[in-house]
């Protein structure tokens, strides 16, 4: 299943206010779950194994923002270990440049685990002051991703 139809799925389950959906192709299982606080979208992204289904992944809790150790911003950390991505895809523009300006629900970048595509929101209202990890960079718990000068 491709990342456009993910994304259409997405949609549908926001639009109609679904919590759960699943849709088998083949051997092939996908299935979303929507997570409460709507801080992390987890996007299982499966493998063809035909003896065994792809399980759902467990939504993980974002780090929290923490004012930045050189006084410059608040930092949007790293919510989980795996690597980081600025776009959807390698054609796609980022999520967040130096100088743009979001709101807490506007989505900063994505962090893989696992085959897992996780949408990490910015959850402040700002401007990107920095970006601190380059695209396709393996990152930690924690770890600092973007500075963002708080409205």
């Amino acid at each position: 299943m491709k990342i456009d139809e993910l994304n259409k799925l997405i949609e549908l389950m926001n639009k109609n206010d679904l919590q759960e959906i699943e849709v088998v192709e083949d051997d092939r299982k996908v299935r979303l779950v929507k997570k409460h606080d709507s801080a992390a979208r987890m996007v299982p992204m499966p493998m063809a194994m035909p003896a065994m289904p792809v399980a759902a992944a467990q939504a993980h809790a974002p780090a929290p923002a923490a004012h930045s150790p050189s006084g410059g911003g608040i930092e949007i950390k790293s919510p989980m270990v795996g690597t980081f991505y600025r776009s959807s895809n390698p054609e796609a523009p980022p999520y967040a440049n130096v100088g743009d300006r979001i709101s807490k629900d506007s989505s900063v970048c994505i962090i893989e685990a696992m085959k897992v595509f996780n949408e990490i929101k910015a959850e402040m209202d700002g401007v990107i002051e920095a970006v601190l990890v380059e695209n396709g960079q393996s990152v930690e718990y924690g770890q600092p991703l973007f500075r963002v000068k708080p409205n």
